[in-house]
């Protein structure tokens, strides 16, 4: 189910609910070891750096759709009632991840990333769910080196990747994946544009292992 769909659903669904009504959600909250790779020279001068992949979700599957019908306005029921999982995040401002990696040899970096819009789609369900998907980045990382240019990295960018979620019981998971991220290119040492494409920063990956914990949660609507 696309994310980006659900998304748009639910938030026209807040503002029309005649009155505020107290559910039960199930909650994910995932966190887990990250591998960041900034291809070009901070790749050339250390390939991995390290961090921390964050996530934190209300997932509504269709049961609780379908139970929680009177929580929806009418016309918007027919919406709902296609829908296999609703995944949404409460807050623009929790991060998508957090870039910490200590100058263990010649170059340290630390920064955050959120990711404000997201499309997902999921290949398979049940136990072992793979998706696939894209959405939009805003990074700052301040990048302190012995061999390259001190740099703030501020950037918007467009990622895509695949995900495999393992199920190992109702209330706890095992995540796994790969994200690709292209930014607006940005020089070492500055903010503006490198000379050549490969001289600057504009391709991160993203490999990292999330573990999940999901609980109910009453919240009102």
């Amino acid at each position: 189910m696309s994310t980006l769909r659900v998304a748009l659903l639910w938030l026209l669904l807040l503002p029309t609910l005649a009155s505020a009504q107290r559910v039960t959600v199930p909650v994910d909250v995932g966190v887990g070891p990250a591998a960041f790779m900034f291809f070009g020279p901070v790749f050339d001068d250390q390939p991995i750096h390290t961090g921390v992949k964050v996530s934190v979700e209300a997932v509504l599957d269709k049961q609780w759709l379908s139970k929680n019908q009177r929580s929806i306005p009418a016309r918007y029921r027919k919406y709902a009632k296609s829908l296999d999982e609703v995944r949404i995040s409460p807050s623009l401002f929790i991060p998508d991840s957090l870039i910490i990696s200590p100058q263990l040899r010649d170059t340290g970096m630390y920064g955050i990333t959120w990711k404000p819009l997201e499309l997902g789609v999921p290949l398979s369900s049940g136990p072992a769910r793979l998706s696939v998907g894209g959405g939009l980045l805003l990074t700052y990382a301040f990048l302190h080196s012995r061999t390259l240019s001190n740099t703030h990295f501020v950037r918007p960018g467009a990622e895509v990747g695949v995900d495999l979620e393992l199920q190992l019981s109702k209330s706890f998971l095992i995540s796994l994946g790969w994200e690709s991220a292209l930014y607006v290119p940005q020089e070492l040492g500055g903010l503006g544009l490198p000379d050549r494409l490969r001289d600057g920063i504009f391709h991160v990956g993203q490999a990292y292992l999330q573990f999940h914990v999901r609980f109910p949660y009453t919240t009102r609507l």
